[in-house]
């Protein structure tokens, strides 16, 4: 009897252990395997200028690119212990869901379908469409872009809802969509067009290239939040995530955040505020 209850106990204790092994591998974070590991995987794209594209100099560069090093610099002290994953939009939830990659960082707009498949960090960016216009053109800003009416032709991006995203700014104006981004610019530049509706960040990165070239109309409208995205279910790896995201907009990592903005699109940041956190104004 008591060797019986003594091999029970002893069974139990051994069920005890792998259960709590089990317990252990399931409850284990990301932030624990990518730190174990020594580097930090992250998805991305590589023809996105200013957001992720290849310089003149063959080197994986864009603003996408400078915040993923800034989230390794929060893991290991440096910024260059990452590896880019090269993939196409339509693979940046797949590759989450499968674990090829830890971190998804690519000009990713939140949507609410989206937050049902992998789960968002804070936004390090606010997109928007803009209207781009050439250096002494002849029309300066977007009031008078405003004011002429239909007599403004637009150039943008073929999609089904150009035209209406257009109007929302310039309801009167004419809008001529092209099939590429390239093209919208060579209407303006040929002046076809008097104003390109592009992106903020695309307008941005042209003027920063072509400050001679280009001016910005002065209006931005249609608001889109881009954040990076992790896998779902685990709130370690993602509270890790907002902290680095958080500091580098607002705390100690500032100075690396906002050079990279003022590179990529040429805007100097004004420095957080010291003194009552900014965030609970």
């Amino acid at each position: 009897m008591m060797r019986g209850m003594t091999k029970l106990a002893g069974m139990l204790a051994v069920a005890a252990v792998l259960v709590a092994g089990v317990a252990n591998a399931e409850t284990k974070s990301k932030l624990d395997e990518v730190l174990e590991r020594g580097k930090l995987v992250v998805g991305t794209g590589s023809t996105n200028a200013p957001w992720h594209f290849i310089d003149q100099n063959g080197k994986l560069s864009g603003f996408d690119i400078d915040v993923a090093k800034i989230i390794a610099k929060a893991l290991f002290d440096d910024p260059e212990k990452v590896e880019f994953i090269n993939q196409s939009g339509d693979s940046r939830i797949p590759n989450l869901t499968t674990n090829k990659v830890d971190i998804t960082c690519q000009f990713m707009t939140v949507t609410g379908g989206r937050a049902q498949q992998v789960e968002f960090s804070i936004p390090y960016y606010r997109e928007g469409v803009g209207l781009l216009l050439k250096a002494g053109g002849k029309y300066k800003s977007y009031a008078e872009l405003k004011a002429a009416g239909s007599k403004v032709v637009v150039s943008v991006l073929q999609n089904v809802y150009a035209e209406d995203m257009v109007h929302q700014a310039l309801p009167e104006a004419k809008v001529d969509q092209y099939d590429s981004v390239d093209l919208i610019y060579q209407a303006l530049n040929s002046g076809r067009a008097d104003a390109a509706a592009t992106d903020q960040s695309a307008l941005r990165w042209y003027m920063q290239q072509n400050p001679k070239l280009y001016a910005d109309a002065g209006y931005g409208w249609n608001p889109q939040t881009y954040s990076c995205a992790v896998k779902r279910g685990d709130q370690v790896w993602l509270n890790f995530v907002n902290t680095a995201l958080h500091e580098a907009m607002t705390g100690v990592e500032f100075g690396a955040y906002s050079a990279s903005f003022e590179k990529w699109f040429g805007v100097k940041l004004d420095s957080p505020q010291i003194g009552f956190p900014v965030e609970y104004k």
